[in-house]
């Protein structure tokens, strides 16, 4: 094992920093560099005011030992380790407190360094939540703005799918790189991969319990530029990640609902307080820094234009609101056609992308 392998002593660091170690930051400020903390004496580490049993771990080179298995079996997925002192660490990122010493990542790491917005709500959302999400992240990724978002149910997931059409998209797990949450979105955390990565802090193995869920949520905010809440209850995770985003000095923003909507509650309050009211990928490109601002705004445009729709198609169009998923059984009795022929009407609406389908066969039109 070789010692000045600083990528094994940070990943070592790292394993002590979730393990006990009560500010593994602090105490590698107390050496010239990770190597020398990993080189040091007992009596060196416990003046720093390491815990005997880190320092223990440290002597003994049990945390080595472990670390060097981890990164074995990182190399053998095919992924990645990024430290805090490579090149390929968010500069974003590094700027917040408490940045993640480490992180694994699957993918594309280039994903990310770009200009990032990080989309986040609540795990419930509407029809209407749903399809706000996912219009703004795919019109904010086809001007080459990254999506970030935590890979959880509900917004989290429309705001992937949405940037997935249009670019690229990072998310930011609670668990470890082989431990999805949930599981059904692994399909999700591939497609992700391809153009974009999956990255977290937390070592392999490492299972989503609840408490990183809130840890790294300053991880999504850090790598972006300004955060969108879509949907957000009074007392939501979503809005201790806009908190988070304030200290790190980033731009929130949410979208207003209805007010009759218990998921209201949440953006409306940011709203309130000062917060972006966002209506249209224009206004989240308004709240961005210079020279980001002018960058995404100069792009204007959008994706392709896709065939108009056929008068069948347009028939059933009218008949869906954009705001609530309609039933098959009810868009079928509003148009007077066979439940086949419109499936396959719906079909092609979905391909053209005017169409949202959701559980249980409902169908609602895009925003």
């Amino acid at each position: 094992m070789n010692l000045e392998d600083s990528r094994l002593c940070w990943v070592a660091l790292n394993f002590l920093g979730f393990e006990g170690l009560k500010s593994a930051r602090k105490a590698l400020e107390r050496f010239p560099s990770v190597t020398d903390l990993f080189h040091a004496e007992r009596r060196e580490l416990e003046r720093s005011g390491i815990d005997a049993e880190s320092v223990g771990r440290i002597i003994s080179g049990k945390a080595l030992g472990r670390a060097e298995k981890e990164l074995a079996k990182l190399e053998k997925r095919g992924e990645r380790l990024i430290t805090a002192e490579d090149g390929e660490y968010p500069d974003l990122l590094r700027e917040i407190y408490d940045p993640p010493l480490v992180l694994y990542c699957a993918g594309k790491a280039e994903a990310l360094k770009g200009p990032a917005v990080a989309i986040v709500g609540t795990r419930k959302p509407s029809p209407y939540g749903r399809a706000v999400a996912e219009k703004l992240a795919a019109e904010l990724a086809s001007r080459e703005l990254v999506i970030v978002s935590g890979l959880a149910r509900g917004i989290d997931s429309s705001a992937h799918w949405g940037a997935l059409k249009e670019g690229r998209s990072v998310a930011v797990l609670g668990s470890g790189l082989d431990v999805v949450y949930p599981k059904e979105n692994a399909l999700l955390a591939r497609k992700i991969r391809e153009n974009g990565a999956v990255v977290s802090e937390y070592p392999l193995g490492t299972m989503p319990l609840g408490r990183n869920f809130p840890v790294r949520n300053r991880i999504i905010s850090g790598l972006s530029l300004g955060l969108l809440v879509v949907e957000a209850a009074q007392h939501s995770g979503s809005l201790i990640s806009a908190g988070l985003a304030l200290d790190q000095n980033r731009e929130v923003m949410a979208v207003p609902g209805h007010v009759t909507s218990e998921l209201s509650r949440g953006t409306h309050w940011l709203i309130q307080k000062g917060a972006r009211l966002v209506e249209s990928w224009e206004d989240v490109a308004d709240g961005l820094p210079s020279p980001w601002r002018e960058e995404i705004l100069a792009r204007g445009g959008g994706p392709p234009c896709l065939p108009p729709p056929s008068v069948e198609e347009n028939e059933i169009l009218e008949k869906l609101p954009p705001d609530a998923a309609l039933p098959i059984d009810a868009i079928v009795e509003a148009t007077g056609r066979t439940v086949a022929e419109t499936l396959a009407v719906l079909l092609n609406l979905e391909l053209k992308g005017l169409v949202l389908q959701s559980a249980g066969k409902c169908f609602q039109r895009r925003i």
